[in-house]
């Protein structure tokens, strides 16, 4: 069920929790749940959509109130002016930061869009920062050892499943990632770790308001799941600043 981090008027942030579709999609059609009736009722109004997360990814979700929130905030996001920031755990010990400037062609289902060839990849760009690193004495793969590493992601354009698709393309996919990820991997976490999810978490999102303009900064608390596997290595100290107190909002005055 989400959990409501920001009212007013206008808008409403929710924690989505992973394994819940925003909104109704032909991909997963046997679903009944989504977090646009469960906000519906959370908040006895409707709302509108102005963002979407994957279905298995957690954290920081957007509503407007109105036709006019939704597309002052539609053009927000178009226009690059929302700042998000993502949690992930890759395979490997990522680089300690830098920018992936990688264009992305239209993905259809994880692959490719067929006609993509004959079209020009769109611009995607992520900046990303390695917190923490593990190395277990676990031979997943070839190697007599296995590396993890806790990575904060911000992209900086909008493109479908553009992080997963961005961290594999530096070499260091993401967890839990069935499409885009290693199985052998995912199936250590799964069932050594017992972790069953895609260690992927948009843990805050900045912008301004649609209607007074003041600058807002909302964050989200790692799901339990996402903070059972940090705590198992040892990574809390790690987390950046607005897991210290999540459900604060941090206004400019």
């Amino acid at each position: 069920m989400p959990t409501i981090l920001y009212r007013d008027e206008h808008l409403v942030a929710v924690h989505k929790p992973c394994d819940l579709l925003v909104h109704r999609s032909p991909i997963d059609r046997h679903e009944t749940r989504f977090a646009l009736q469960l906000v519906r009722d959370l908040t006895g109004r409707r709302v509108f959509p102005v963002h979407r997360l994957d279905k298995p990814t957690s954290g920081v979700l957007l509503f407007a109130f109105t036709v006019e929130s939704a597309r002052a905030l539609a053009q927000a996001f178009a226009a690059g002016e929302v700042r998000k920031r993502y949690l992930a755990v890759v395979r490997g010990i990522a680089p300690a930061d830098g920018t992936i400037d990688h264009p992305l062609v239209e993905e259809i289902n994880g692959m490719d869009y067929p006609q993509a060839a004959e079209k020009d990849a769109q611009s995607a760009i992520t900046n990303y920062r390695r917190l923490a690193a593990i190395e277990l004495d676990v031979a997943v793969g070839r190697y007599p050892t296995s590396r993890y590493s806790l990575v904060l992601a911000e992209p900086r354009t909008g493109r479908r499943h553009q992080l997963r698709r961005h961290l594999r393309h530096l070499g260091h996919p993401i967890i839990g990632d069935t499409t885009h990820g290693e199985g052998r991997h995912n199936r250590y976490f799964r069932d050594a770790l017992d972790c069953r999810r895609l260690l992927l978490a948009a843990i805050d999102i900045s912008f301004s308001h649609p209607c007074s303009g003041e600058s807002l900064t909302i964050s989200a608390p790692l799901q339990e799941n996402f903070m059972a596997l940090i705590d198992r290595f040892g990574w809390r100290d790690a987390l950046p600043a607005s897991q210290v107190d999540p459900f604060s909002l941090q206004t400019d005055q």
